[in-house]
């Protein structure tokens, strides 16, 4: 029996929690739950670029802001690829308990506004197995022609908008993001915004796992942009297929199974030791949290990279699983069934592991967002192939004016997952073509998605020390 290919086994989209029988022991630095749910949060909807053809309505910015409402710092992070601003719910709030001056804000890309959460945070537990059978009603390509026009100008310029919102509340600005939302960020500094570069509204970039050219792949040609390519994460299609392929639907992401995955995290957070669906993100008979975690773990995750570190199955048979291993992974395995076939595939989490599992399925989608993108958009993937680093001397000079990157002086900060896609030496090396100052870290242990999810509060610890010398 082979594994689901859920979009959770990339992405890490479904989270879970730990049963009453397996509670992990809270790490150094870690504040309780109650403190961080302390922390003030609201959601900001506002103007973001006109883009014709787009629905008035989605041309917004939108933020999620952590914290006080006059701070005296402001740190605007981005999410990853696939990612939302829920991805950044636990280390923003450590970030704010750490320094109550500080405000963090949490971007939610305008794709977001395509989703419709309501039926996951209001639903029964009945309607939410059948919604991790089925999935919700997904909005058709034809009716969002417009996510064609959503690259990494309308990106850039939507954040633009609540990095200035920002500066009117204090000159301390920083920007930052995990994964791809680091490749963004070097990529917002040197953006070239009507004259003015980026780089020239914040005092400080902070890069999570993540840098310019991480998503890029080889340089792609004019006729690559207009037809199609390939990159690291896949197939792209070219400008003239994006009416067809407007947003990422493949077998491992989509709309449906993205909705899929939510409606599994709020089974594993509200009943973590109940039985999972039958047809749902598992194969096998399996717990509502190991249904949940044996798709994101590292050990079972089918993309080694894109996991987190969490615990393990119980009652088991698993096996090497070769495909994985071929991409990096360390002893991955596959897991054919239960051993005892009267129970079901449990899940126990590990203290010694990164991301407590009960914490991570509480802030997966909520009122304020929720941790992925549902759809998004193509374009926005296909452009940063084409931008890379530096679009000077390029086909995409004109159309795409990262212009900047070889003058940027401004401070960065690096952190580095150990087992995550970036090493301290990618940092070095990106700096090494600007005229910034870098300082890096390394978390011990962790992969891709513990950078945001970890209980110990260290990567927080590390912006906050990184940031204090920095503000007026």
């Amino acid at each position: 029996m082979r594994r689901s290919l859920s979009c959770a086994a990339l992405l890490g989209v479904t989270l879970a929690t730990t049963t009453a029988r397996a509670v992990p022991a809270a790490p150094l630095n870690a504040q309780s739950a109650a403190t961080l749910n302390r922390v003030p949060a609201v959601r900001v909807v506002q103007p973001g670029l006109p883009v014709p053809g787009t629905p008035a309505n989605l041309n917004a910015s939108i933020t999620v802001r952590y914290g006080p409402a006059r701070p005296q710092a402001v740190l605007l992070l981005m999410p990853g690829f696939l990612g939302g601003a829920a991805s950044f719910d636990r280390l923003a709030r450590q970030l704010v308990t750490l320094d109550p001056t500080l405000a963090v804000w949490a971007v939610d890309r305008r794709a977001n506004l395509l989703e419709d959460h309501a039926p996951l945070l209001t639903s029964s537990m009945t309607q939410l197995q059948r919604i991790v059978r089925e999935g919700l009603p997904v909005r058709d390509p034809a009716s969002v022609p417009y996510l064609k026009d959503w690259g990494l100008d309308v990106t850039l310029r939507d954040w633009r908008v609540a990095v200035q919102a920002a500066r009117t509340l204090t000159p301390n600005v920083f920007i930052g993001g995990h994964s791809m939302g680091g490749t963004l960020t070097g990529l917002y500094a040197a953006y070239d915004f009507s004259g003015t570069p980026g780089a020239a509204d914040v005092r400080g970039l902070v890069m999570l796992d993540g840098l310019p050219g991480l998503m890029s792949g080889q340089p792609l040609t004019a006729q690559q942009y207009e037809q199609g390519a390939t990159n690291p994460i896949g197939a792209l299609p070219g400008l003239q297929g994006l009416a067809r392929d407007p947003y990422v639907n493949t077998l491992f992401f989509g709309p449906t199974l993205a909705s899929r995955a939510a409606a599994q995290a709020r089974l594993a957070a509200l009943q973590p030791d109940a039985p999972a669906p039958t047809g749902g993100l598992t194969r096998f008979p399996a717990t509502n949290l190991a249904a949940a975690f044996t798709q994101i773990d590292q050990r079972y995750a089918l993309i080694p990279f894109l996991a987190l570190k969490a615990g393990r199955a119980t009652n088991a048979v698993d096996a090497p699983f070769l495909p994985t291993m071929a991409l990096g992974g360390k002893d991955s395995r596959w897991i054919t069934g239960p051993q005892d076939p009267r129970r079901p595939v449990g899940w126990q989490s590990d203290p010694a592991q990164l991301t407590d599992a009960a914490d991570f399925a509480r802030r997966y989608i909520g009122p304020l967002g929720d941790y992925s993108e549902w759809y998004f958009p193509n374009r926005l993937a296909l452009d940063l192939a084409a931008a890379r680093t530096e679009t000077r001397g390029t086909p995409f000079e004109r159309s795409l004016p990262v212009w900047h990157a070889r003058t940027l002086s401004l401070p960065v900060l690096g952190v580095a997952a150990a087992e995550g896609v970036t090493t301290e030496a990618q940092y070095r090396e990106y700096v090494r073509g600007t005229r910034a100052t870098l300082t890096v870290h390394t978390l011990p242990r962790a992969a891709h998605l513990d950078i945001t999810t970890a209980t110990s509060d260290q990567v927080a610890r590390w912006i906050r020390d990184w940031l204090r010398p920095l503000r007026r």
